[in-house]
């Protein structure tokens, strides 16, 4: 491994990277399929990803037509990753044995342990038979569409393919390793302004945020379109939130603490909801739901936005605010909806759907193009990453905790064979441009 840093470090071309030996098998932070039952009748709150994942040594997987092994320099914690930790909504060996039955060549990813991630920042170390726009020592990021495309259904858009699946979620040998497995069609240049830590944490929330608001696929947003925005101090808000700016649409920013309220200020939002602050609650028991406080909610928005509700919101917390969304959203509007990091069974009064003609839109991270497109805005410094931690890759189950507990704000990173922070820029000149944006999470407010 020392040598494949050591290439890395000094910029070696294709020719250096093939001479270099692969190694037999490598570390990653892993789930194992013997402890799937540990949580067993512990709420989702009480269980923690420390204790189910560990790193593990690997047998370096050999890569088949269009394939790719990438020498990890850095990845970053998902919520994908929190829920295969604790084994919800139910343990992803399961997704991977389907996957092993669909062809022979799958049939490796079924395993006794689980290599997570499905963000990575890296150099591609080799190809596949078929691979022909990548060589070894490219710089790259991939994101997390794995793909088959071997059905009509999705030629239109890639997330429509039977065989689609989330890398490092539903297959194995995910990013938070020190080596990992992609297709081809997953790469996607290194931003050359940032470090490899920056690079690794946009890929999953970025492309996520860019098909619900800006895609056809998703919301379509517009110029001037009021786009509430849960969680928006968080992965997936924080990137929506630059995009709403940058396409001129209004975010109204939800957040949980005065600290994100100062982050996503920062950004250059001006309507923020401290929901802790203010003290919504939405739910009178875990099985009644509050309309009160949906009209409370909606007055408030009205409040900053000069009267106006959202065309646009961007749902991702899921049963603890479902109703709510569906109520504030304004007449024709659309509620965009992803994740439901807190819960998957959602409610809501179907009237104020059905009758007020909204409509709800079920988005899926992204295709390659949408991927791509939003890569370049990283790429181009118009969107920026918002990491605001890093932790090694031996402490990733702590990475993940966190992530869990919503202790973090932005993107939490993880170091896989980059030795330190600050490592992989190629541009400092667009670096020093725009460096207190890429700071902006990792900088004290006040």
């Amino acid at each position: 491994m020392q040598q494949i840093i050591d290439a890395v470090r000094a910029g070696a071309g294709a020719e250096d990277f093939l001479a270099l030996p692969v190694p037999e098998s490598y570390r990653g932070a892993a789930v194992l399929r013997e402890e799937t039952d540990m949580f067993e009748g512990l709420e989702t709150r009480e269980k923690d990803p420390a204790k189910s994942l560990h790193t593990i040594d690997v047998a370096t997987p050999e890569p088949g037509p269009g394939e790719v092994l990438l020498a990890v320099m850095a990845s970053a914690i998902n919520y994908n990753t929190v829920w295969s930790a604790i084994f919800e909504p139910l343990p992803t060996f399961t997704f991977l044995d389907r996957y092993a039955r669909s062809s022979p060549e799958a049939a490796r990813h079924a395993q006794p342990y689980h290599v997570l991630g499905s963000d990575v920042a890296g150099v591609v170390l080799r190809t596949g038979p078929g691979v022909r726009n990548w060589k070894p020592g490219d710089r790259v990021v991939a994101h997390c569409l794995s793909v088959e495309l071997e059905s009509a259904d999705g030629h239109d858009d890639t997330m429509l393919d039977p065989e689609q699946r989330i890398w490092g979620f539903e297959t194995n040998f995910g990013g938070l390793a020190e080596l990992t497995l992609v297709k081809s069609n997953q790469l996607m240049p290194k931003p050359a302004h940032l470090t490899w830590e920056e690079a690794a944490s946009s890929g999953l929330v970025n492309s996520t945020a860019y098909r619900q608001l800006v895609s056809r696929n998703g919301a379509s947003l517009k110029q001037g379109d009021v786009v509430l925005i849960w969680g928006a101090g968080g992965g997936l808000g924080s990137y929506a939130t630059q995009l709403a700016l940058n396409g001129g649409a209004v975010p109204v920013c939800v957040v949980s603490d005065p600290r994100k309220a100062e982050l996503v200020r920062a950004m250059g939002a001006e309507l923020v909801i401290d929901r802790a602050a203010e003290g919504y609650r939405f739910w009178k028991d875990p099985q009644t739901p509050d309309p009160r406080e949906w009209k409370r909610f909606g007055g408030r928005i009205r409040e900053l936005t000069g009267g106006e509700d959202p065309d646009i919101v961007l749902e991702h917390p899921g049963r603890e605010t479902f109703g709510a969304s569906v109520f504030v959203t304004r007449r024709g509007g659309t509620v965009v909806t992803c994740a439901s990091t807190s819960g998957f069974r959602h409610e809501y009064d179907n009237r104020y759907l059905w009758m007020s003609l909204k409509r709800i839109v079920g988005s899926h991270f992204a295709n390659y193009r949408e991927a791509w497109e939003a890569n370049r805005l990283i790429t181009k410094a118009m969107v920026h990453p918002t990491l605001s931690t890093v932790y090694p890759l031996e402490a990733t189950g702590e990475a993940t905790r966190a992530v869990h507990r919503n202790e973090h704000s932005g993107k939490v990173g993880v170091l896989c064979l980059a030795p330190q922070e600050g490592l992989g820029v190629t541009d400092p000149e667009t670096r020093e441009r725009h460096l207190p944006e890429i700071n902006r999470f990792r900088t004290p407010v006040g």
